[in-house]
């Protein structure tokens, strides 16, 4: 199973980051990446970091079951690996749709000073991060695939990650951009899963998340 997961995680990060990064700039002329030069220990300084971890481990999970390290025996089983491939599968295509939906507004990361639409539609209409939840399903369909530590690790990197970077940038910035709009969306839609994670008045006035006075 350890080559059908790398075989997945490679084809997943070169269509997810490298096609739709040539596509948003033949599109648009902007490869829709964000945060260069970020300031060191900020917020999104430590979610990129953190990303940058996941991936590496998320490749090096298959490769250490190819290099002999073995699979927790609670995990190791026919059920779960299988599974795992469904969940891998599905995720990887869910990112890639979900990718899609925002259109010209796709980014990877943030800059405070842009202003892009604020897409509601599609999947949008169900979850406020389609494609993060689209991410941790791959990534706990490969751990799955190849249960070992490294995998294990990989997920809990991937799932912290995004957790830092939707909750402490992402959210912060589109209630400063968005104001009233963004609330009023995130009131009714839930953050990774319909209805869960939906913000209240006192979720929208946090320290940190105060929309901009003009």
């Amino acid at each position: 199973m350890a080559p059908t997961a790398l075989l997945i995680y490679l084809t997943w990060l070169i269509l997810a980051f490298g096609v739709r990064t040539w596509l948003q700039w033949r599109r648009t002329g902007d490869t829709g990446f964000r945060g260069a030069n970020l300031p060191r220990g900020s917020a999104q300084w430590w979610a990129r970091l953190m990303f940058g971890a996941a991936l590496l481990a998320g490749a090096a999970g298959p490769v250490a079951e190819l290099s002999g390290l073995a699979a927790a025996d609670a995990l190791d089983t026919p059920a779960v690996r299988g599974t795992g491939l469904a969940l891998a599968l599905l995720g990887a295509l869910a990112t890639l749709a979900a990718q899609r939906s925002m259109g010209a507004s796709w980014r990877v990361g943030v800059n405070e000073s842009e202003r892009t639409a604020l897409v509601t539609t599609g999947p949008f209409a169900l979850v406020r991060n389609p494609v993060f939840t689209a991410m941790m399903i791959t990534a706990v369909g490969l751990a799955a695939m190849v249960p070992n530590a490294v995998s294990l690790a990989a997920l809990l990197l991937t799932v912290a990650a995004i957790e830092v970077q939707v909750r402490v940038v992402e959210e912060p910035y589109l209630l400063r951009t968005h104001g009233e709009t963004y609330e009023r969306y995130a009131a009714a839609v839930g953050r990774f899963l319909p209805v869960v994670g939906r913000l209240g008045p006192r979720d929208a006035r946090r320290p940190g998340r105060e929309r901009a006075r003009t």
